[in-house]
């Protein structure tokens, strides 16, 4: 995309402008929309001085971030959960395993010579089934090429010498960390994806959420989708992080608190002196998990961090909106980060949370790190922390699959803080892991059977990607145990379920 500091300038002194408002209106303020001579605007005002009945007009409804974001786009004024409106898509991404699909299934219903409503629009990603031997995956990424040559379409990341990822470069890996790297999450915008990971994208405040192959057709035909509009629950994180946590013990913290069926069709929204404090990629994770807790969207708040991340990566104007003071939340839970330890989940669900210190008896045959949940530039930094502590080999064979070409990149460049120099890739080697893998999905969703690290025997893994069910990395009888890449690492060096203050503290 075009390189471009405007968006996120504007946006940052509109949020800057929101704080000084906030600051200044007596409590509790809400929040309204105000004019300013810029395409790029907080929601926020003064308080105003009641007005008599007669005189007040039109009431304006209080209303959370997702709420807002979807009034937007329906063009209406206001929104309650339990509506169901027509939206204006801003984004729709589709990948090799549901692209396919999709792509029939707006042949069908539009004609073989209909054209997508906006080439620009349109993200398609191979990611999934990429470096495999597997003639029908490989003709899945076949069936995207075709069809964005038909579409002209503007951001397809192809992939064609499966020998070399290097040589491909457009390709770049997993779909929800390209989509945020590559400029296509913007606050205040409307993502669709036929992937339920597509949450992930809320934690650059829109509102993200995956859909089915039938959905898209449609949205890609008319760039409409109908919603019906979530009711949220809001998740204050305050304290300080301690530094043996990441965004992955928090997330599964949660979900252990309310269980994969907690969030049923509801917006997830984090807030909190401990979410501020928190970089992009932790974000990220923290939004990509709601999935696992039935959540219809996560959402962080747009702030300083966020437009830093985007300046440079995007050229289009964007318009964050915040939760009014005064908005309704389905219900609240508040959490002293402070207070909260390294977890893990146990096989076979999401929600079967355990400290990690109570599964110190847990023997495991081998550790991945990698996916869009555990697969970033933060998650390598962090493992390589808790490998450079110890000084010692893992013990089990630990896998570790980059997210996109920069992750892996950044693996083979960037200095770990402390290291004297020493890049991720450098202390992995000393380690005793197995060379970083080309950048994709890999074994988080099992696939062919000659997909890297997959398990093709029933084996205990420790992983930092996102689901655990049965069969989910491979053999239907493994077992996997989601962890932070702290837990994941301090567990290869051990050949147990370890808890990462043995190495940290």
């Amino acid at each position: 995309m075009a390189a471009s500091v405007s968006a996120a300038a504007k946006a940052s002194a509109a949020f800057a402008h929101k704080k000084e408002l906030a600051a200044a209106a007596p409590a509790p303020a809400q929040h309204r929309a105000r004019s300013k001579p810029c395409r790029v605007r907080a929601v926020a005002s003064p308080a105003r001085a009641p007005r008599a009945p007669a005189s007040t007009g039109s009431v304006k409804t209080a209303m959370t971030m997702t709420e807002k974001i979807l009034a937007r786009a329906s063009e209406r004024a206001g929104l309650e959960p339990g509506e169901n409106v027509w939206v204006d898509v801003d984004v729709l991404m589709t990948h090799d395993v549901c692209g396919p699909g999709t792509i029939g299934i707006f042949k069908k219903e539009f004609g073989e010579d209909a054209k997508v409503w906006d080439r620009e629009k349109v993200v398609i990603i191979p990611d999934h089934y990429i470096f495999t031997s597997d003639e029908r995956a490989n003709r899945n990424v076949d069936i995207l090429r075709d069809f964005c040559m038909e579409q002209n379409i503007k951001y397809f990341y192809d992939i064609k010498d499966l020998s070399n990822f290097k040589a491909n470069p457009d390709y770049k890996g997993v779909c929800h960390v390209a989509l945020a790297q590559e400029g296509h999450c913007r606050p205040g915008e409307v993502l669709l994806g036929t992937d339920s990971h597509t949450c992930n994208a809320g934690a650059f405040g829109q509102f993200a959420t995956g859909i089915g192959n039938t959905d898209a057709g449609f949205v890609l035909g008319t760039g409409k989708a109908l919603l019906k509009v979530p009711p949220t629950i809001r998740f204050a994180l305050d304290g300080e992080m301690p530094p043996y946590l990441l965004a992955k013990d928090l997330i599964l913290h949660i979900i252990g608190e309310i269980s994969v069926s907690g969030a049923t069709y509801k917006s997830m929204e984090f807030v909190g002196s401990t979410v501020e404090s928190l970089n992009m990629e932790e974000r990220m994770t923290l939004c990509n998990m709601v999935i696992e807790a039935g959540g219809k969207n996560g959402v962080v708040p747009a702030d300083e961090t966020t437009f830093k991340y985007l300046e440079g990566k995007t050229s289009v104007d964007y318009e964050p909106v915040y939760s009014d003071a005064q908005a309704r939340f389905f219900s609240d839970y508040r959490f002293d980060v402070s207070k909260l330890e390294p977890v893990v989940a146990k096989p076979h669900s999401p929600d079967n949370r355990a400290l990690a210190r109570e599964c110190k008896d847990v023997k495991i045959d081998r550790v991945y790190i990698g996916s869009c949940t555990g697969g970033k530039t933060e998650d390598f930094l962090a493992a390589a922390k808790v490998f450079l502590a110890s000084g010692k080999k893992v013990k089990v064979p630990t896998f570790l699959v980059p997210a996109t070409q920069k992750v892996w990149m950044d693996v083979y460049s960037l200095p770990v803080p402390g290291s004297g120099g020493k890049t991720c890739s450098q202390i992995f080697e000393e380690a005793g892991c197995d060379t970083p893998a080309s950048p994709s999905c890999g074994a988080c969703l099992g696939g062919p059977r000659d997909t890297y690290a997959r398990m093709n025997e029933p084996m205990v893994c420790v992983s930092t990607t996102n689901r655990n069910f049965p069969g989910r990395m491979g053999h239907k009888e493994g077992q996997v145990y989601l962890a932070s890449p702290y837990t994941a690492a301090a567990s290869a060096l051990t050949g147990y379920v370890t808890d990462p203050r043995d190495f940290l503290m």
